[in-house]
């Protein structure tokens, strides 16, 4: 994915928002625009993207993905702290998405830590429908 508008609905491209960082040509800059990034790359089927921003001590040993899920918007309900100058964040999102031809949605309140090599998510906490 190269062109066309980035998934994580910010209005950007692709190049010039998430893609940008999947790419390793920045970091993020707020734990809110680390979510986004996180969210494309499932969008897109980045599994290695979302191993290397996962924090440490909570990441998986492996991720797989299922090409099956269809990501299909992102709505940010509400951000805590996880600005640049900050060391913890959570962001409240609901994500869209279609599997087996069914419309379904995740809503998260995710935790994010920032460290000297930038925003990582630590864990988060779900419900699906």
């Amino acid at each position: 994915m190269s062109r066309g508008a980035c998934p994580c609905g910010s209005g950007s491209s692709y190049d010039g928002c998430c893609g940008r960082l999947h790419r390793g040509l920045g970091a993020a800059a707020t734990a809110e625009e680390l979510m986004r990034s996180r969210y494309t790359a499932f969008a897109t089927g980045d599994a290695a993207y979302l191993l290397a921003t996962w924090h440490p001590a909570t990441r998986p040993g492996s991720l797989d993905l299922d090409a099956t899920v269809r990501w299909t918007g992102l709505e940010v309900l509400a951000t805590e702290a996880g600005g640049p100058a900050d060391r913890r964040g959570v962001v409240e999102f609901r994500a869209s998405f279609v599997e087996d031809g069914r419309a379904r949605s995740l809503h998260e309140v995710s935790r994010f830590r920032r460290d000297a090599e930038g925003w990582q998510y630590v864990r988060g906490k779900a419900t699906w429908s």
